[in-house]
């Protein structure tokens, strides 16, 4: 095949720069782009194929096509060429200026802009992920975005499907109304999170990536999505995070929701459960003010179940278990003050220091038989009690508010009967009638 004249390479150039200003609404600072597409590289890709026979690798020995014919007989391009669209991959192969050039395979190549690489551009001979935005069949090339990255938009290029930057302008009741490159656009209220938004007026004024999932040019109607673009970051993180995701770990994460019995806690797009009973080593009735949905947290991964999907965070466990020395600061038979926290059918729990719980059993409760417990002890009553048993490795302490069966018992004080006063006989004033009378005078 002829090597085409400087005039065509002119032409050449010339078409494919037009294509690009067009896609990027700004002329190349580098000048023309298959320009950058050098003498040197070309000199090296004939050099590395020196010695192969096109012709034999040409699919059921036919012939090789040309350019002329890869484009069809209409001049628009290899059929579907310009018609697929979706996710794909392709090869690094050249960066030039402004540019990084990327073959798709099927003697197909396509331009990305290096600014939607951000302060990390690609390697040469590395494989990145495209979305095709517009086919040139004047020169057979594919201009495209990589893949979650924002382009500039017009009413041309503006469609369903489409990644751009929009700003919030203002709040109303329904959503957000929002700007993309001058033009109006709504946000939905459903569609700003994952999940429910109390106080869209946080948002006003801020800039972040949306899907577009309405464009009518005629209609000037623009509707987008952000919950699209965060389920799709969230998605992608959450593959990553399961194919590592180990028991024993420490992530750091957000509080995504808070229930009666814990909450649930976002560590790269994995949700777990972070129980009430995993919070604290201090027994809880009301977590509200240690747990707050949105609040940042370092949580440990407790266990894993990748049968189900589910994962169980601790809290407590980043901090050492006050069971792990309490040998040290209480011993058998010793008496210490504590105060009631909960009674139960079997006894009663007495908290001897925070994180530190014993039971008083009901037989222990008294020297006599105990018909009710509330009658013995209440819940926040102060008490004395002595420690009967230590178990730090079960978590337990049995405690009694028995006196000791070898303690003297009290003689109680013997009531001394009091002498009453005697009463003195009342003089008779008149004689007893009847009985014996002596012999008449």
């Amino acid at each position: 095949m002829a090597e085409p004249t400087r005039d065509q390479r002119t032409l050449q150039d010339a078409a494919i720069d037009s294509a690009l200003e067009k896609s990027l609404g700004k002329p190349s600072a580098e000048g023309p782009l298959k320009k950058q597409w050098d003498d040197d590289l070309e000199a090296e890709l004939e050099a590395a194929m020196a010695g192969f026979d096109a012709e034999s690798l040409a699919v059921g020995g036919g012939q090789r096509r040309d350019r002329s014919e890869r484009n069809g007989p209409d001049g628009k391009g290899q059929r579907g060429q310009e018609e697929q669209k979706g996710l794909r991959q392709g090869l690094v192969i050249s960066i030039r200026g402004k540019s990084v050039f990327v073959d798709l395979g099927a003697k197909s190549e396509g331009v990305v802009p290096i600014d939607q690489f951000g302060e990390n551009p690609p390697e040469v001979g590395s494989m990145i992920e495209v979305v095709p935005d517009r086919f040139d069949p004047a020169e057979g090339i594919l201009l495209l975005s990589l893949k979650g990255a924002s382009v500039s938009a017009s009413w041309e290029n503006l469609k369903k499907g489409l990644i751009v930057v929009a700003k919030v302008t203002k709040v109303n009741k329904g959503g957000l109304e929002v700007e993309v490159d001058g033009i109006r656009g709504f946000l939905p209220m459903g569609q700003i999170e994952i999940g429910r938004v109390e106080d869209a007026t946080i948002y006003l004024n801020q800039k972040f990536k949306v899907l577009v999932t309405e464009a009518n040019q005629r209609e000037k109607n623009l509707v987008v999505s952000r919950r699209e673009i965060l389920e799709a970051e969230r998605a992608e993180k959450r593959e990553q995070t399961w194919k590592t995701l180990e028991e024993g770990q420490i992530h750091k994460g957000v509080v995504r929701s808070v229930k009666d019995f814990g909450a649930f806690v976002d560590i790269g797009g994995v949700d777990g459960l972070l129980h009430i009973s995993d919070m604290s080593w201090v027994r809880l009735s009301d977590f509200q003010d240690l747990i707050k949905v949105g609040q940042e947290v370092e949580v440990k991964v407790l266990k894993v179940d990748r049968v189900t999907n589910k994962v169980s965070f601790g809290l407590k466990q980043l901090t050492a278990s006050p069971w792990e020395t309490v040998d040290e600061r209480f011993s058998q038979g010793e008496t210490v003050p504590g105060k009631v926290t909960r009674l139960m059918e079997f006894g009663a729990f007495v908290e001897l220091e925070p994180g530190i719980e014993g039971l008083i059993h009901v037989t222990e409760l008294s020297p006599t038989r105990v018909r009710k417990i509330s009658d013995i002890v209440k819940p926040g009553q102060d008490v004395e009690v002595r420690i009967l048993k230590i178990e730090p490795d079960a978590k337990k302490i049995s405690l009694s508010l028995r006196p000791l069966p070898n303690a003297p018992v009290a003689a109680e004080p013997e009531e001394e009967e009091e002498e009453l006063p005697a009463i003195p006989a009342k003089e008779r004033k008149v004689p007893l009638k009847g009985g014996l009378t002596g012999p008449p005078a």
